[in-house]
C-alpha cells in the first residue's frame, strides 16, 4: 500500500470505515495527513476513525481550522464537548451547526442537525433554570436585571436607539417608560372617556383619515419608509401637525386639547408637535422602522382597541388596552398590529424626554428652526 497516492489511501480509508475496520482507516488517513495533503474532510474522517478522545479533538479541531463553517466539524466538536460534560460549550457548537445549516441537507445530515437542534434547546432549558434559581432575588427585584437576563439567555434581542435623522448623546436606552417617569400620562388617562367622545363624533360625522406617512415632495423616499408612504390602511386625522393647529380639527376636539396642555410637548417651530387620532385598519401591520429623531418620545392613548391589537419596541411586545397609555421612544426599531375585524383608533402625540433639562430642549428646538430657516428642514412627520 505504501505506493498509493493520496486520493487513493482516501478511498481506501472511506472502505474500510464503511466495514468497520477503523484501525486500517486510521492508518490510510494518518498517512494522507502525514504527507501534508490533507483537507478538512479528511480530517474529519480521521477524528471518526479515532479511538483517543484527545487525538479525536485534535482532528477536529484541525478541521475547522480549515473549515470554520463545516457542518459536520461543528456537530462532531459539539458532541466531544457534551461527552466532556461541557453543555455551555457544546451548545455554541450546537447553535452554530443549525444557524448555518442550509434548508437541504442529505438526510443522515438533516437527523444530525434536528438532534443538535433537541440538544440546543435541552441545555437552553437546563441553563435557564440554573440561571433563574440562582439570580431569583434579582430576578424578581429589578425589571431591569430581569430584562438583562433575558438577554444573556438569548430570548430577547439586544436593540439601541437609531433615529434616522438626529441623535442627542448620552441618553439612557429605554423602549417603553415607567409610569413614574410620565406622571403626565395620569391627566390623560383620567380625560379618557371625553377623548374618545369626540374621536365617536368625527367618526360618526364620517371625516376621512388620510395617510399617516404621505410622501414628501422636497425629499426622497428612502428605504425606512417602505410600506408605510401612502398606506392606506394607516390613517391619521390631525389636530396639530408639525406645530401648527389644524384648522377646523383642534377645535372640534376642545377636551382633547385641553388634555395635551397638561403634557410637555415637545415645541419646535414649523415641526412639533402633532397631535392626531392614529387609525390602524383591520389585519394590517405598520412594517418595523424607527423615529427621525431620540429627543422625544411617543405617547399613546389607546381609545377603540377591538383586540388583537399589539405594539413591539424594540425586544419589547405588548398588548393595546383601551384606556392605558404608555410612552416610548420611537428611535428603536417598532412596529405595531391590528390582527382583528375592527379598526384601531389611538391618539397620538409627541413630548420632550424628561431627562433634556430647558436649555438643552430650547437648542435642539433652536437647532431645528436655523435648520428650516436654512431650507433643510421638516425631515419627520
Amino acid at each position: 500500500m505504501s505506493s498509493l497516492t493520496s486520493s487513493e489511501l482516501v478511498q481506501a480509508g472511506m472502505a474500510a470505515l464503511k466495514s468497520g475496520n477503523r484501525h486500517g482507516a486510521r492508518d490510510c488517513f494518518a498517512r494522507v495527513i502525514a504527507s501534508g495533503q490533507a483537507n478538512a474532510a479528511v480530517w474529519l474522517s480521521y477524528a471518526q476513525s479515532c479511538d483517543d478522545e484527545a487525538e479525536q479533538l485534535r482532528a477536529i479541531d484541525s478541521a475547522l481550522g480549515l473549515e470554520p463553517r463545516n457542518l459536520r466539524a461543528l456537530l462532531l466538536k459539539a458532541d466531544h464537548l457534551a461527552r466532556q460534560g461541557d453543555s455551555l460549550a457544546a451548545s455554541t457548537y450546537y447553535n452554530a451547526a443549525i444557524e448555518m445549516a442550509p434548508a437541504s441537507l442529505p438526510a443522515d445530515l438533516a437527523r444530525e442537525v434536528e438532534r443538535a437542534r433537541q440538544a440546543a434547546a435541552r441545555y437552553a432549558a437546563q441553563f435557564e433554570a440554573y440561571l433563574v434559581d440562582k439570580t431569583a432575588a434579582g430576578v424578581q427585584a429589578s425589571r431591569r436585571f430581569a430584562q438583562s437576563i433575558d438577554l444573556v439567555l438569548g430570548k430577547k434581542q439586544l436593540f439601541m436607539q437609531q433615529p434616522q435623522h438626529y441623535y442627542f448623546p448620552e441618553l439612557p436606552q429605554i423602549q417603553f417608560y415607567e409610569r413614574a417617569a410620565v406622571p403626565f400620562l395620569d391627566d390623560v388617562e383620567d380625560a379618557f372617556e371625553d377623548i374618545r367622545g369626540e374621536l365617536f363624533e368625527l367618526l360618526r360625522e364620517g371625516d376621512e383619515f388620510k395617510p399617516y406617512v404621505e410622501p414628501r415632495t422636497a425629499r426622497p423616499t428612502t428605504r425606512e419608509m417602505a410600506g408605510m408612504v401612502n398606506n392606506p390602511k394607516w390613517g391619521a386625522f390631525y389636530l396639530c401637525k408639525n406645530g401648527v393647529m389644524v384648522p377646523g380639527n383642534a377645535e372640534r376636539c376642545p377636551k382633547t386639547m385641553a388634555a395635551m396642555e397638561k403634557c410637555p410637548l415637545t415645541r419646535i417651530t414649523g415641526r412639533a408637535p402633532s397631535i392626531l387620532f392614529s387609525l390602524l385598519r383591520p389585519h394590517s401591520r405598520i412594517p418595523p422602522h424607527t423615529g427621525f429623531i431620540n429627543a422625544r418620545l411617543i405617547c399613546h392613548l389607546p381609545l377603540i382597541v377591538p383586540g388583537n391589537c399589539g405594539l413591539r419596541v424594540g425586544n419589547d411586545s405588548r398588548p393595546v388596552v383601551e384606556g392605558q397609555a404608555w410612552v416610548f421612544d420611537d428611535s428603536f426599531e417598532h412596529e405595531a398590529w391590528n390582527d382583528s375585524d375592527e379598526p384601531r383608533v389611538i391618539l397620538l402625540f409627541e413630548v420632550w424626554r424628561p431627562e433634556l433639562n430647558d436649555i438643552e430642549r430650547a437648542s435642539v428646538a433652536a437647532m431645528f428652526e436655523a435648520i428650516d430657516a436654512y431650507g433643510g428642514g421638516r425631515e419627520w412627520q
